[in-house]
């Protein structure tokens, strides 16, 4: 397989086992190669294993949750520009901006819309090809 062709590496953290399920469903279907976390430490040590092109992170995880994780991440010359997105079931009025303020590139309120996911997550990663051939 030449890079050209590489599938984008995709890492999901969410600790509930349902919601990792169904993203990874449907980003493998949308032609991603998914790894999943089930918490903040896992997520971090799966980052440092392989290389993802994106990160999904659930805010609210037990022990390290998404925001630390981020921190962890960003603080890593390798990680400082890969897209993470947030996933959150508590989107209310203001957390758009704290969550981007905290670094994520995006969001995704849960239970996102499979289209939604798909969508957003295209979006990103050719942004991200963007950027980086503008570098």
């Amino acid at each position: 397989m030449t890079i050209a062709s590489k599938k984008p590496q995709i890492l999901i953290a969410d600790d509930r086992p349902s919601s990792r399920e169904l993203l990874r469903l449907v980003l493998e279907r949308a032609g991603y190669d998914v790894t999943e976390a089930e918490d903040g430490e896992r997520a971090l040590t799966q980052a440092r294993e392989g290389s993802p092109d994106l990160i999904l992170l659930d805010l609210q995880m037990p022990g390290l949750d998404g925001y630390g994780v981020l921190a962890a991440l960003r603080a890593e010359e390798r990680f400082a520009q890969v897209p993470v997105l947030a996933l959150t079931a508590s989107a209310m009025r203001g957390d758009r901006e704290k969550i981007l303020e905290a670094g994520f590139t995006d969001y995704l309120a849960k239970p996102a819309a499979p289209e939604l996911v798909r969508e957003t997550v295209a979006r990103v990663l050719k942004e991200q090809r963007v950027s980086e051939s503008a570098r």
